[in-house]
């Protein structure tokens, strides 16, 4: 009888597992794969004719962290880098004639939502090229910090916004460790050095240290969403900057954006506004991320734990028993 060997029977496993599973490929392509890792432009969408005008549509997606992305094995991209890199590209790219940034964001820390401001405002400034926001789901809190960079903010109809504010969120655990006899003492050079931690009752004085601190980020934002909104006053912005959320036809109204609308209907708006005829569509991509058309987007985090109706929330870096974080969040119940 023929024997077959230990590499016969494993491909005969191999395709006894394909066959069984009703997945049996026509065929096995072997692809030769760069590693090199640059961001690479791809063409989503490409009006008649030989257009050379382009349109850069970048992404503003999840929690906005200063840290890279966690992921389950190693770690994920920064996604101000990526942002910075995106923008970088679409400068240095004589075609490129304008940016539509889509923000699907409930916002994320104070320091990450002020870079990714400043980012798209010097961009503004070097290129003269115009940048419009387009909001998906959610632009709240520091996604709408990041819109007010643009030169105009849409938004669907079913689009959330709003959320202007900030929120630090500590944890006490002291009375659960006082019931199960527990204690984290701690040794420190001021009473206050350990102001926040989860395992003492926060005073009224440190207390009030933090609220100072939330106060002052809670002006930036004032001063930001104030020169993002000439029609706004600054007493109008604070009327409306109380922390609740707006659909987007309260934001139409009360001046927080300018249009309703689709990504098409934007794109078209900045053809007229650039003097294009024709234009090509176009995203940055990693090797190896397939984006079909500009809806399509790389899944988020595996452990992000974000939803965008926001019932559930659990992001390593801005929650847990960490270090305390300053937010332009948007999460309720959290």
């Amino acid at each position: 009888m023929r024997r077959h060997g230990t590499g016969g029977r494993a491909w005969i496993c191999g395709l006894g597992m394909i066959a069984v599973a009703g997945c049996m490929p026509d065929g096995i392509l072997l692809t030769p794969v760069s590693t090199n890792r640059e961001l690479v432009e791809e063409t989503v969408i490409r009006e008649r004719g030989l257009p050379s005008d382009k349109i850069a549509v970048i992404d503003v997606t999840g929690i906005l962290m200063n840290a890279y992305e966690p992921q389950f094995f190693g770690q994920g991209e920064h996604p101000v880098s990526r942002l910075l890199e995106q923008l970088d590209k679409a400068e240095r790219d004589g075609n490129v004639v304008a940016v539509v940034l889509r923000i699907n964001s409930p916002g994320g820390s104070v320091t990450a939502s002020e870079l990714v401001y400043h980012e798209i405002v010097r961009f503004r400034k070097s290129t003269g090229k115009p940048v419009f926001a387009m909001m998906m789901d959610v632009a709240a809190s520091g996604g709408y910090y990041v819109a007010c960079a643009c030169d105009e903010i849409w938004a669907y109809n079913s689009t959330v916004t709003g959320s202007i504010g900030v929120i630090a969120q500590f944890l006490d655990v002291s009375g659960t460790m006082q019931k199960i006899g527990m204690d984290a003492p701690a040794i420190t050079s001021g009473p206050n050095k350990d102001a926040g931690s989860p395992f003492k009752s926060m005073t009224s004085e440190q207390r009030a240290i933090f609220q100072t601190i939330v106060d002052d980020m809670y002006e930036g934002f004032v001063a930001v969403v104030t020169s993002g909104r000439p029609g706004l006053t600054e007493e109008k912005v604070r009327e409306l900057a109380d922390g609740r959320v707006y659909t987007a036809g309260q934001a139409l109204e009360l001046g927080l954006i300018d249009h309703i609308g689709t990504i098409r209907d934007a794109l078209a708006a900045l053809k007229q506004r650039t003097g294009s005829k024709a234009v090509r569509v176009v995203t940055y991509r990693r090797p190896l991320e397939y984006r079909p058309n500009y809806y399509a987007q790389a899944p988020a985090a595996p452990n992000a734990g974000v939803d965008l109706n926001l019932i559930k929330l659990d992001v390593p870096g801005l929650t847990g028993l960490g270090t305390p974080q300053f937010l332009y969040l948007w999460a309720p119940g959290h």
